[in-house]
């Protein structure tokens, strides 16, 4: 079986730091697709950040302020979170798309359990 496990939210002032982790473990051949999502109370779930290949690609309301990475030899993707706002606050939740061997597809359907971020006076 396959685990995200993400760690590193918590309540933040504004213009304020955090750093996201989330770690991959288990059944995995490989990860062609690892991002970021994040849902507030009462909004969809929406994409704030994805890496591919070492392509990046971030949600317009978050350019400039975050920054995805990954470290390929730990399976590991981090969210270095600068500048934060008031909108900012949701529950994070880390996405892989990966395969569990050499002959299967991709799948997008692996998600951490989420990580609330506050960012509050």
């Amino acid at each position: 079986q396959v685990q995200l496990v993400e760690s590193g939210g918590g309540l933040v002032q504004p213009g304020g730091s955090l750093r996201l982790s989330c770690a991959a473990s288990g059944r995995i051949f490989s990860i062609p697709f690892m991002g970021w999502y994040r849902q507030a109370p009462g909004k969809q779930r929406e994409l704030v950040a994805g890496i591919t290949g070492g392509v990046t690609s971030y949600a317009d309301s978050v350019k400039g302020r975050f920054t995805i990475s990954r470290d390929n030899a730990k399976n590991t993707v981090l969210l270095q979170m600068n500048s934060l706002e008031p909108e900012d606050t949701a529950v994070y939740y880390c996405n892989a798309g990966l395969k569990t061997s050499a002959w299967a597809i991709v799948s997008y359907n692996y998600w951490g359990q989420g990580t609330q971020v506050t960012v509050s006076s």
